[in-house]
């Protein structure tokens, strides 16, 4: 006979009045914050997530969104405090900086003093076959990280590698889809051989190593049992 499920209430207070905002009920122990989030948005579609600050304190630190209600400090009718945090431009930015690097890319590469790659043809087609690669990896990897929860399961697991040869790097790195984001960079870098590319790669790794790290680190204090040999981003190395 199954072992009979818990459910926490969850009470949303305004972190300055402590007035009541919301009552989640039968919220499923294994919800995250960002879980959280979205119920809260269905009652006050105006604070959709990203301006959302949920603490267990009023004058707290905001909770991740990949924290889990039942490994909070909480009973299970839960109180946390919601702070709105205005209207976020997070996007716009993104936008900016993806679209400025394209614009800036586009530009040395389309012009008229373009310099070829110094091995021509050869250095072109191995960077192209090194590109295909790390894309057929990333996708591989993503279809992975979705079968994980095909049942509809909200419950995090620890990713194994699988009988496709792509998956095998989860013997080695947590985030194996940002090694093969970050090889793809690489390969496209080598095959124009144009400065703002290598600059993006740079900045892609840099960004992509913060969020395999925190990623690293979640599920190292989740899973007493997670595999001790896996980096964040690197094999052996970072």
């Amino acid at each position: 006979m199954g072992s009979r499920v818990t459910f926490f209430e969850v009470e949303i207070l305004d972190w300055k009045t402590k007035q009541q905002l919301c009552f989640l009920d039968k919220v499923e122990p294994h919800a995250t914050i960002g879980d959280i989030r979205l119920m809260f948005h269905k009652s006050y579609p105006q604070w959709y997530p990203a301006r959302q600050s949920i603490r267990l304190d009023p004058k707290g630190k905001s909770l991740r969104d990949e924290e889990i209600l039942q490994h909070l400090p909480v009973g299970t009718t839960a109180t946390l405090y919601f702070k709105d945090l205005g209207p976020q431009i997070g996007w716009t930015m993104n936008c900016f900086y993806y679209w400025g690097f394209a614009a800036w890319i586009a530009y040395y590469i389309n012009h008229p003093l373009y310099t070829p790659p110094s091995y021509g043809q050869k250095q072109i087609n191995f960077a192209v076959i090194m590109f295909l690669i790390c894309e057929a990896g990333n996708f591989s990897i993503h279809v992975a990280l979705s079968d994980l929860r095909r049942d509809g399961s909200k419950i995090r697991k620890i990713p194994y590698p699988t009988k496709n040869p792509f998956t095998w790097l989860f013997f080695f790195v947590t985030c194996p889809n940002y090694t093969y984001e970050v090889g793809a960079w690489i390969s496209f870098t080598i095959m124009t051989q144009c400065v703002p590319v290598g600059l993006f790669t740079f900045l892609c790794f840099i960004q992509m190593t913060v969020w395999a790290k925190d990623k690293h680190y979640t599920y190292v204090r989740e899973f007493k049992d997670y595999p001790s040999l896996r980096m964040p981003i690197i094999p052996f190395l970072l």
